[in-house]
């Protein structure tokens, strides 16, 4: 497997940030306008691109202020099996955020585009967590 990874850093708190990644609301700011479903492990949680895509992952790892990994379990796309996780700590004053996407076994258009897509939503993470804004997909800053 071929997995796309990502390291950045916030300048916000690990507690602000984590968050930011498990509060539905605050989802729906950076990530996509719909989302439903609690952040618990072994929960279901719906990611909702209006007229687009929608995405039901499962939390199959959650430590508080650590890390969360979910697991897509249904989707009109190809990444049913597939694994994204976001691991934090502390580094320098600010969060140092760990992302990384495994299911792809090549380096094809689709591991391009959601490349791609992983690093427009990261940006749009940071963005919330240091400004309060974000561009979640259907919200009012979602550039397309």
């Amino acid at each position: 497997m071929i997995p796309i990874k990502h390291l950045f850093h916030i300048n916000s708190p690990v507690e602000k940030v984590f968050e930011a990644l498990t509060n539905s609301d605050m989802l729906s700011n950076w990530y996509t306008s719909i989302v439903n479903g609690e952040f618990k492990l072994g929960e279901t949680i719906i990611f909702e691109f209006v007229n687009f895509a929608t995405f039901k992952v499962k939390v199959i790892s959650l430590v508080e202020n650590e890390s969360i990994h979910m697991e897509f379990i249904e989707s009109d796309y190809p990444v049913v099996g597939h694994i994204m996780k976001y691991d934090l700590d502390k580094n320098d004053n600010k969060t140092r955020v760990r992302y990384t996407y495994e299911g792809f076994s090549e380096i094809d258009d689709s591991y391009a585009n959601m490349n791609y897509s992983s690093a427009k939503y990261l940006e749009s993470l940071r963005q919330f967590c240091q400004t309060g804004i974000g561009e979640g997909f259907g919200t009012k800053n979602y550039r397309s």
